[in-house]
């Protein structure tokens, strides 16, 4: 008896090992780990100068015509890349009609902004800058601003030695651009889940995932930033409340002018989601359960238990990654011939 019963238990033994090692490779198929080299970006070799000037400029809220809106403003590094409301709040306190998208992983989703209008992080960079819900300025009043600080001026020469001037809207946008690809959030649970770690994983995460799979949650997130790749409507099987899904607010539509990209938007990466509440592009949910239970709804016409919700949930809390360690910089000091804040326009 004995025997048998040793037998027993080396066989569920085993057999829990296959299992587990099932539910890996079904992952591996499907999801990537952050890579330990992240992508070259395309017509802007990243250097350590570009990094460095980027991301004082990414702090500077001098850019901004007010001189209190920075890009940290509304991708607060601090909480999870984005700002704490629905929507954010810009130039003279108007409010964006979405909610700001996280900077970290950003570089490896196909396109920037919910509908994708931009095609990589340097034209992101620029909109926010110009539009006059957010920073409200121009290309001219950005580089008047960092041409009259001698710091920056330098700054620019060593990060873009081969361009006269060196000071242009366009290498404020690739300095900015370097930055931004350097917050990459590796070593996340589920990553070292993917690289072989059975243990990275504990028995609810592992549930969730699998329902992850199962369910059809993975058709739309997937690839290394869970997300980020394609472009979906909401709403596929049913229409999302008004409150979640804005009539005026058209999504891709306003990119592409098809009529089938009404209210589609790119899918949302899940990197770090914990970390980023509310959610959707309106930001009108505020419990990461509670979004799980919506998505299933109305993208897969499927109403998920309070478990499967509690399970997926603790699944996508394992995407949380070790964020960089960043140090806020000491900015170049304003001059005489710095433009002086105007909150009138």
């Amino acid at each position: 008896m004995r025997k048998v019963s040793v037998a027993s238990i080396l066989a569920l033994v085993s057999s829990q090992a296959i299992a587990r090692d099932d539910l890996m490779m079904s992952a591996r198929q499907i999801f990537r780990p952050i890579p330990k080299v992240l992508p070259a970006i395309r017509d802007n070799p990243v250097t350590p100068e570009k990094v460095e000037l980027g991301k004082k400029l990414f702090f500077d809220p001098r850019i901004s015509v007010s001189g209190i809106i920075s890009c940290n403003t509304c991708h607060n590094l601090g909480t999870g890349g984005v700002d704490a409301g629905p929507t954010s709040v810009g130039h003279g306190w108007q409010k964006g009609p979405r909610r700001a998208p996280t900077v970290y992983n950003s570089v490896f989703n196909v396109a920037q902004f919910w509908d994708g209008r931009a095609p990589d992080l340097k034209a992101q960079a620029k909109g926010p800058v110009q539009a006059s819900a957010e920073m409200n300025a121009t290309p001219d009043h950005v580089t008047k601003t960092l041409n009259s600080m001698d710091a920056y001026v330098g700054m620019f020469k060593q990060a873009f030695p081969r361009d006269t001037p060196s000071v242009s809207f366009d290498n404020f946008a690739k300095a900015i651009e370097a930055f931004e690809s350097t917050l990459a959030t590796p070593a996340a649970p589920f990553d070292q889940y993917l690289n072989g770690n059975a243990s990275a994983l504990n028995d609810q995460q592992k549930a969730g995932l699998k329902l992850f799979m199962d369910k059809g949650c993975s058709s739309c997130h997937r690839g290394i930033n869970i997300g980020g790749q394609d472009y979906f409507p909401f709403g596929v099987v049913g229409k999302p409340d008004a409150k979640l899904l804005p009539t005026a607010d058209k999504g891709r539509f306003v990119v592409t002018n098809a009529v089938g990209d009404e209210y589609v938007f790119r899918v949302a990466p899940l990197r770090n989601v914990a970390l980023r509440a509310p959610y959707f592009h309106s930001g009108q949910v505020w419990s990461l359960e509670e979004a799980v239970g919506i998505m299933g709804e109305v993208q897969l016409g499927t109403k998920l238990d309070d478990k499967e919700r509690s399970d997926i949930a603790a699944f996508l809390n394992a995407l949380t990654g070790h964020l960089p360690n960043i140090e806020y910089p000491m900015l170049p000091t304003r001059t005489n011939e710095t433009p002086p804040p105007s909150l009138g326009r």
